[in-house]
């Protein structure tokens, strides 16, 4: 994990709770872990037969440890790409070049940037017909039901946080 005051990492009740939701998701899928801190989410779906995980974190110090933690794992060069960029003009980049079955969206809390990512995921259609997506914010944060091709199914509250789970 990154030694940055601006870096939180999803407890561990949070992630696996996620996962348990997702895991008949993760085999064969793309998978986009967005705001990738330490990259936990998108190395936990590398462990568990995802395809192609692509992380985005715009702090060099994050794009530096997930690069490190990917590099323990053999043969994930082909399916791993790390962009250390913007998450929105990310977004934007990758409408052009694929679209995602699973999207990790965890930003910094209570600063509106998981509804920003989201309403820019739903207008930018990169997530696949069978995509979802799991939004890590904070309880309080406002998400929207609906935005652009994306809709809230589930929402679950784990104390201060909470995970919102969309489909396209």
């Amino acid at each position: 994990m990154p030694k940055d005051a601006n870096v939180r990492p999803t407890q561990d009740r949070v992630r696996e709770a996620v996962f348990n939701v997702i895991r008949e998701r993760i085999p064969r899928s793309s998978v986009l872990d967005l705001y990738a801190g330490s990259g936990a989410f998108g190395i936990e779906a590398l462990s568990r037969g995802a395809e192609r995980i692509l992380f985005v974190d715009n702090n060099i110090n994050c794009a530096k440890i997930i690069k490190e933690n990917i590099a323990i794992f053999k043969d994930t060069a082909e399916r791993t790409q790390v962009l250390k960029l913007d998450a929105i003009r990310a977004i934007s980049r990758l409408e052009k070049e694929g679209k995602f079955d699973i999207i990790f969206l965890d930003p910094p809390y209570y600063k509106e940037i998981a509804k920003n990512a989201l309403i820019k995921i739903g207008a930018c259609a990169i997530l696949s017909e069978r995509g979802f997506i799991a939004a890590e914010h904070a309880a309080k944060d406002i998400l929207p039901d609906e935005t652009g091709c994306i809709r809230l199914v589930k929402r679950k509250i784990y104390g201060d946080t909470a995970v919102s789970y969309y489909k396209a």
